[in-house]
């Protein structure tokens, strides 16, 4: 048996009056999608437990088959692991965002206009020659996303995510509470970092956002899984452009190669990404492909991209991984998800409860079409994620 997750990160919205108050989802044009939903069964589950932040970190672990509640102590040391960054039972690790904030205070964009990762590590470089120290480490990722590890640094501080804020005052929103003082002082020093850097002369000659600062949030100290060898006896690989999945994958013992050309965006490389899976499934029997494109579209507020963005999903990762696991004409169990909504008209995550389709192949040359959106179940959660995929995965240890 395959068990084979694929994950269109963000994909849940509200109706959007530009789509003809259809979602995203309703609005798209993704036959295999609706074939999943169709040929097997579709449910409405919670992926984010009662009173924990609606992030891919808390959503993504459920989809893997985790209990937040019990595993979660951050999102940044999630990443962090991803990028094979060490971290003492000290330390504690920040998401460090390069983001556009205007001469006014406004939040103008949480990726500093998706700046490219040359670019991005560019500027980390810089902050780390300028104000990194014994201690106090800032370590380059992938685009705007990038990590801060800071031994005895301030765990229990709020920091509400960059992409929470668009298009609002950053007065009122900047971390609060234990050594508030600190974090901010480190935001603030990277103005100067970047103000003159030449990534951002060049960025502005091109008419591009420039990184005017770093934004600190999702802290935590290190984080533990069981391993799904130990859960399920099964062993696979997550695909992902993001260090956030990667570092999941790690602690659950799990691969997560890097993909040329995987980016996080609309740009990515599909057909890469999906040939990285089918090779972990000629050796494994588990693969989890994670798709981030309908998630930034959604932060970007662009109902149009965003549902662009699911058709390529549907077209350049669903339609091959599907047509690879039929003319193998071997048992599979084929899982379709999404981790979390981000509504184009919010520009971030919400709670609310998204669809989630499991089908048991092959099926053959069945031709149908059945609704995966928003609407399932009349919008009502049937089950918490996590526990419907720990019941898929337990049959594979049976």
């Amino acid at each position: 048996m395959k068990y084979v997750v694929l994950v269109g990160d963000g994909m849940g919205d509200y109706p959007v009056e530009a789509l003809g108050d259809k979602t995203p989802l309703q609005a798209a044009d993704c036959p295999m999608i609706r074939k999943f939903a169709a040929l097997g069964e579709t449910r409405m589950v919670q992926t984010v437990p009662e009173g924990m932040p609606p992030g891919s970190d808390v959503a993504n672990l459920a989809l893997l088959g985790y209990d937040a509640a019990k595993n979660y102590t951050g999102r940044a040391p999630i990443e962090a692991a991803g990028a094979e960054i060490p971290m003492t039972a000290q330390d504690v690790a920040f998401r460090c965002n390069l983001v556009t904030v205007t001469e006014d205070g406004i939040m103008d964009d949480y990726s500093a206009g998706h700046i490219t990762t040359e670019e991005g590590q560019a500027l980390v470089r810089s902050l780390q020659e300028t104000l990194g120290r014994e201690g106090l480490t800032f370590h380059p990722g992938v685009q705007y996303r990038h990590i801060l590890v800071w031994d005895g640094g301030p765990a229990t501080c709020e920091c509400l995510p960059p992409h929470e804020i668009s298009d609002k005052p950053v007065e009122g929103n900047l971390p609060a509470g234990d050594r508030q003082d600190e974090i901010r002082e480190l935001m603030e020093l990277s103005k100067a970092v970047f103000a003159d850097h030449p990534v951002n002369q060049k960025r502005i000659a091109e008419g591009k956002k420039p990184a005017t600062q770093i934004w600190l949030w999702g802290q935590g100290r290190a984080m533990q899984l069981e391993t799904y060898k130990a859960l399920y006896g099964l062993g696979g690989g997550v695909i992902s452009a993001v260090d956030l999945l990667k570092g999941i994958a790690k602690l659950a013992g799990l691969e997560a190669p890097d993909v040329e050309g995987a980016t996080g965006f609309l740009d990515t490389n599909y057909q890469g990404k999906v040939e990285a899976a089918l090779e972990i499934l000629e050796r494994e029997d588990f693969v989890f492909v994670h798709i981030e494109a309908p998630d930034e579209c959604g932060h970007m507020g662009d109902a149009q991209k965003k549902t662009f963005a699911i058709e390529e999903f549907d077209a350049k990762v669903c339609k091959p991984v599907f047509q690879w696991l039929e003319e193998r004409g071997e048992a599979y169990t084929l899982m379709l998800c999404t981790d979390h909504r981000t509504p184009v008209a919010l520009k971030g995550h919400t709670p609310e409860p998204v669809p989630m389709s499991v089908m048991k192949g092959p099926v053959g040359e069945q031709d149908a079409q059945a609704a995966f959106d928003e609407y399932v179940n009349a919008g009502d959660a049937q089950c918490m994620a996590c526990d419907w995929i720990q019941e898929i995965l337990n049959t594979s240890s049976d």
